[in-house]
């Protein structure tokens, strides 16, 4: 038996909310940061002038920093460049 693909599906805004609501705020907040910057690092397209380049590393960096609160929280909820929607 071969499992098929997950497919992520939207929840209500009060699932989240009650989601929301059993975690640390600062968890949550380094969740929206996360969101963001994955958001911000795929808004630049190459070729890239100087101050692209340095919007899209300091986004890589406000990632980083995000992911380092998120991974010492629980390891799963990383988010890798791109892949702000589960």
């Amino acid at each position: 038996m071969t499992a098929s693909p997950l497919v992520p599906v939207p929840i209500p805004d009060r699932v989240a909310a009650l989601i929301g609501s059993c975690m640390p705020i600062g968890i949550l907040q380094a969740e929206v940061d996360a969101e963001c910057a994955a958001r911000e690092v795929y808004r630049f397209r190459a070729p890239l002038c100087a101050e692209d380049q340095a919007d899209r590393e300091h986004a890589l960096a406000a990632l980083a920093r995000a992911n380092k609160v998120l991974g010492a929280y629980n390891p799963g909820l990383l988010l890798r460049p791109g892949a702000s929607w589960r």
